[in-house]
C-alpha cells in the first residue's frame, strides 16, 4: 500500500498547483464525496502561503491574525444564531401548543402559566385556573363545564392539531423539502464526506425553523431536539461562507459543522459537556483536538445565550431539570437492569417496525417530492440533470444506491392500516391522517393530551408538598380516617392507581404512534418520544417498587436500608433511567446520553444507575442489530456511508472487490501524453466514471497519477476559453515537459495540473479489512489497485459498501438456520 507518486513528490505536495488555479478545480458536484486527503493538503498549502507572507507587511500579519482566530469567530456566531433560535423555538412551541385549548385575554402572547403568573385569584389545588386564561369553550359556548364544554374544546383541539400539521407539511413541501425529519442520519452523512447541497442552506433552516414549531404544537409524537441539531448545523454553514478558510475547503468547513453539532444538543438538553461529547461519539467522522476545543466553545456560547433568553421562565435551559435528594441502594440496580432490558428490546423493536414502515412509504411509485435522492458519491451528471427537471421526482438509477432487502412485518391498529394507502403518494394526506389520529386517540388521557416535555417533568419530578399530580396524591391514616398526602411514604390513593392506568394506556400510544411519526414530511425528532416512552415505564417501575417497599418493607431485601416510614425509593429517578435506557436503544448512545441526563439532573450521585441501564439497553439492542436508528435510516437511504463502528471480519481481498471484474469492460484509463482533446472528450462522454487512472502508455500500464473527471472537464473549457489555438486534434499531456510534435501540429494542452501524483494505492493481495480500514480513516473516495506498480483496477467507495452488503446477505441466511 502506498501513495504512488514516491517520496520526490511527496516532499512539496500531493498535487501539482499552477501559480494562477484554474477556476472551479477542486470543487465538488451535488451527491459527490469529498476527498479529504486532498482538501487537507489544499489547507496546509494555504497556512504555508499565509506563514511565509506574515513578516512582509503588517497588512500581511494582520491577515494571518484573521485567519487564526476566524474558527473560533465561526464557531461563536455559531453558538450564537444556534443559542437564539433554540429560544424562539421554545417559546414559539409552549404559546402554540396552549393555543390548542384556550387563549389569554390580558395578553394574547402569553401561554397558559404565563398567562396566571400575575393572577391573585389562583388556588394551591387549581394553579393553572385563572380568569385570565379561556379555554375555548368558554370564549364560544360560554361555559366551563358539562358535556357540550367538553365536546367543543375537544373539536378545537383536533382542529389546531390539523391546522398546524397541515401547515407545516405544506410548508416543508413548497418551500424546502429538506427540512423533514430529524436530520441526524444526514448530517452523521455529510460530516462523513457526501455533498448535499441546500441541505444546510438558508432555506432549509428558515422553513425547519417555522415547521418545527408547528409539527411539536400539532401534537405529534416527535421532538424537536433532534432538528435543533439540524438548524445549529444550518448555522454554522450559513457563517462558514463568511471566511474563506471554510467556505473554499470541505474538510474545514466539517469541522465547523461538527462544532454546530454540538451547540445544537447544548441548547436542545442544556447540556453542553454531553453536547461535545454527543458530537463525538455520533455524529463527527473527523474530530481533532482543536475541533474539540471550538465544540466545547461553541456549545458554551449557545447555552449562555438560551439561559439568558430563560424561554421556560425557571432559570434553567431545559423544561424538565429536576434535583433528587435521595440516595439510591445497591438492591436498586436490578429494577435498573430491567429498565434496560426493557430499553433494548423497544429499541430493537421500533427500528425495525419504523425502517419496516419507511421502506414501505419509500418502496411505492409514490413520492411527489423525496426525503433524498438514492444517489452516491459517483452519480452520472444525467442522473443530476433527471433530478432538476424531473420536479423533485424520486430517482434511484440502477446499480446505485445500497439497500437491503429485509422485510420486516408489523401488526397496527386497524384504524392505521389505512395509512399505507397514502404512505408515499400523497405525504401531505399521510401527515394529516397520523395527526388526526394522534389528537383524537390522545385529547382524552391527560397524559398523551399535553406536551411531551411537560409529560417527561412531570413523570421525573419526585412528590413533595408542591405537587399536585395526580400521581402523587397518597393515602395517609390520621386518627381513624382516611386522608390523602402528598408524602410518597404512604400507600397510593386511588389518583395514583388511575394515574398508573392512564400512563399504561399513554405508553402503548407512543410506541405505536412513535412508530408512523418518525419518518413524515415534517420535522420530526426522536429523543423526546424515546424519552417519554422510557420515563412512563419507569415512573411505572418506580410507583410498583415504592408501594412494595412499604408494604413489604420486613423482606430481607427492604429491612436493611428501608424503615418504615422513610423515604427509600424515588419514583422520579426511575422515570429517568428509564427515558435513558430507552433512548441508548433507540441511538445505541452511551457515554454522550449518561452525560446529557447527568446533566439533565445535577447530582453526581446517579451516574452508576444511568450507566448500568444505558449498557445494558445497548447490549441488549446489539444482540438483534448492531444499527442505531440512524445508522438504519442511512442504510435504508443508500447513503455512502461508512460506520467506523462496523467490524469487518471476513478474508477477501483487494482484488476481489475492484472494478473492473472479469465479465466487465475493461478499465477506463489516460495515457500520459497520447490523447487528443477530442479522444479525452470521447472517453468522458461514453463513461460516467469519477475519475480515470493516468498511465505511462497502453503497453506498460505503469501508474502517473489519477484525474477527476469534473476537473478535467474544467480545465479543457477554461483553456479553450484563455489559450489560443486549443483545437479538438490538440494534444494533451499531463507531463512536466511537452512531448516532441510535428511543426504543423495545434498547441497543446497541459493537464499536469490537475493531476493528482500520488494517489492511494494497494496491491490485489491487500486483505479488504485494510482497505476498508483506509477507507474509514482517511475518508478516501476511491483507491487504484496495482500489481507491481502496474494499474489493475479500482475501489470506490459504493463498491466498498456494495461488498459489505453482499457480505450481509450471504451471512444472513446462515444466521437465521442457527
Amino acid at each position: 500500500m502506498s501513495n504512488g507518486g514516491g517520496a520526490a513528490s511527496s516532499t512539496t505536495h500531493l498535487l501539482d498547483f499552477l501559480e494562477e488555479p484554474i477556476p472551479g478545480v477542486g470543487t465538488y458536484d451535488d451527491f459527490h464525496t469529498i476527498d479529504w486527503v486532498r482538501e487537507k493538503c489544499k489547507d496546509r498549502e494555504r497556512h504555508r502561503k499565509i506563514n511565509s507572507k506574515k513578516k512582509e507587511s503588517a497588512w500581511e500579519f494582520t491577515k494571518s491574525l484573521y485567519d487564526a482566530w476566524s474558527g473560533w469567530l465561526v464557531v461563536t456566531l455559531t453558538g450564537l444564531a444556534s443559542g437564539a433560535l433554540a429560544g424562539l423555538i421554545d417559546i414559539a412551541a409552549d404559546w402554540m401548543n396552549d393555543l390548542k385549548e384556550g387563549v389569554c385575554l390580558s395578553a394574547m402572547w402569553f401561554n397558559h402559566e404565563q398567562c396566571c403568573w400575575t393572577s391573585n385569584e389562583t388556588t394551591f389545588a387549581e394553579r393553572d385556573k385563572c380568569p385570565q386564561w379561556k379555554s375555548w369553550a368558554e370564549l364560544i359556548l360560554g361555559q366551563a363545564e358539562g358535556p357540550g364544554s367538553y365536546i367543543m374544546n375537544y373539536f378545537m383541539y383536533i382542529y389546531w392539531a390539523l391546522s398546524f400539521a397541515f401547515l407545516a407539511v405544506c410548508l416543508v413541501k413548497v418551500f424546502a423539502p429538506y427540512a423533514c425529519g430529524s436530520g441526524i442520519p444526514e448530517i452523521k452523512t455529510i460530516l462523513s464526506g457526501f455533498i448535499i447541497r441546500g441541505y444546510l442552506g438558508k432555506w432549509t433552516l428558515m422553513i425547519k425553523t417555522i415547521t418545527l414549531v408547528l409539527a411539536v404544537a400539532s401534537g405529534l409524537s416527535l421532538g424537536k431536539e433532534g432538528p435543533l441539531v439540524h438548524v445549529a448545523c444550518c448555522c454554522g454553514n450559513i457563517f462558514s461562507y463568511l471566511f474563506p478558510k471554510y467556505s473554499k475547503n470541505e474538510a474545514k468547513k466539517r469541522e465547523v459543522l461538527s462544532a454546530a453539532s454540538a451547540a445544537g444538543v447544548s441548547v436542545a438538553f442544556g447540556a453542553p459537556i454531553g453536547g461535545v461529547l454527543f458530537s463525538l461519539e455520533e455524529v463527527s467522522y473527523y474530530f481533532p483536538l482543536k475541533t474539540l476545543w471550538r465544540s466545547f466553545f461553541a456549545a458554551l456560547v449557545a447555552a449562555f445565550v438560551l439561559r439568558s433568553i430563560n424561554p421556560f421562565g425557571n432559570s434553567r435551559l431545559v423544561l424538565f431539570y429536576v434535583e433528587y435528594h435521595t440516595p439510591w441502594y445497591l438492591f436498586e440496580l436490578i429494577p435498573f437492569i430491567l429498565l434496560g432490558v426493557f430499553g433494548g428490546l423497544w429499541g430493537a423493536f421500533f427500528i425495525r417496525a419504523n425502517i419496516a414502515w419507511c421502506r414501505r412509504r419509500k418502496s411505492t411509485r409514490f413520492g411527489k417530492y423525496p426525503l433524498i435522492l438514492h444517489l452516491n458519491c459517483i452519480m452520472p451528471p444525467r442522473c443530476l440533470d433527471l433530478w432538476l427537471t424531473s420536479n423533485r421526482l424520486s430517482v434511484n438509477p440502477a446499480g446505485l444506491g445500497v439497500v437491503s432487502d429485509y422485510v420486516y412485518s408489523v401488526y397496527v391498529f386497524s384504524s392505521l392500516t389505512v395509512l399505507s394507502l397514502f404512505a408515499g403518494k400523497y405525504p401531505v394526506l399521510e401527515v394529516i391522517l397520523v395527526a388526526a389520529i394522534t389528537a383524537v386517540v390522545a385529547f382524552p388521557n391527560p397524559y398523551t393530551r399535553q406536551n411531551t416535555s411537560e409529560l417527561i417533568k412531570e413523570l421525573f419530578t419526585d412528590c413533595g408538598p408542591l405537587e399536585s399530580s395526580q400521581l402523587c396524591k397518597y393515602r395517609s391514616q390520621m386518627n381513624g380516617s382516611t386522608a390523602f398526602t402528598d408524602n410518597p411514604n404512604q400507600p397510593a390513593g386511588p389518583g395514583v392507581y388511575s394515574a398508573m392506568w392512564q400512563l399504561c394506556l399513554a405508553l402503548i400510544f407512543k410506541i405505536i404512534m412513535t412508530i408512523f411519526t418518525f419518518g413524515l414530511k415534517v420535522p420530526s425528532g426522536l429523543f423526546i418520544p424515546s424519552m417519554a416512552i422510557g420515563a412512563i415505564a419507569g415512573r411505572i417501575v418506580g410507583i410498583a417498587m415504592e408501594q412494595l417497599a412499604y408494604y413489604h418493607h420486613d423482606w430481607f431485601l427492604f429491612k436493611e436500608w428501608c424503615e418504615v416510614g422513610a423515604d427509600c425509593i424515588t419514583p422520579g429517578l426511575y422515570a429517568m433511567v428509564g427515558a435513558a435506557a430507552c433512548l441508548g436503544g433507540v441511538t445505541r448512545m452511551t457515554v454522550s446520553l449518561v452525560v446529557i441526563v447527568f446533566e439533565l439532573t445535577g447530582g453526581l450521585e446517579y451516574i452508576v444507575p444511568l450507566m448500568a441501564a444505558v449498557m445494558t439497553s445497548k447490549w441488549v439492542g446489539d444482540a438483534f442489530g448492531r444499527e442505531g436508528i440512524y445508522e438504519a435510516h442511512i442504510r435504508l437511504n443508500g447513503y455512502p456511508f461508512l460506520d467506523a463502528k462496523e467490524e469487518f471480519t471476513h478474508t477477501t481481498l483487494a482484488r476481489d472487490v475492484m472494478r473492473p471484474r472479469s465479465s466487465d469492460p475493461p478499465l477506463a484509463v489516460l495515457t500520459q501524453d497520447d490523447l487528443t482533446v477530442e479522444e479525452l472528450q470521447g472517453i468522458i462522454n461514453e463513461t460516467s466514471y469519477n475519475g480515470f487512472p493516468v498511465i505511462v502508455s497502453k503497453e506498460s500500464q505503469r501508474l502517473v497519477g489519477f484525474a477527476l473527471r469534473r476537473d478535467i472537464t474544467i480545465a479543457i473549457e477554461n483553456a479553450r476559453r484563455k489559450q489560443e489555438g486549443i483545437m479538438f486534434n490538440s494534444r494533451v499531456y499531463f507531463t512536466q515537459h511537452a512531448p516532441t510534435l510535428p511543426a504543423d501540429s495545434p498547441r497543446p494542452l497541459k493537464l499536469r495540473s490537475i493531476l493528482d501524483m500520488s494517489p492511494f494505492t494497494v496491491t490485489d493481495h491487500t486483505p479488504m479489512e485494510i482497505v476498508v480500514d483506509i477507507f474509514r480513516k482517511l475518508g478516501l473516495r476511491q483507491c487504484l489497485v496495482t500489481h507491481n506498480g502496474n494499474v489493475l483496477g479500482i475501489i470506490t467507495k459504493k463498491n466498498i459498501l456494495e461488498h459489505l452488503e453482499e457480505l450481509k446477505q450471504q451471512t444472513k441466511p446462515l444466521s437465521d438456520g442457527i
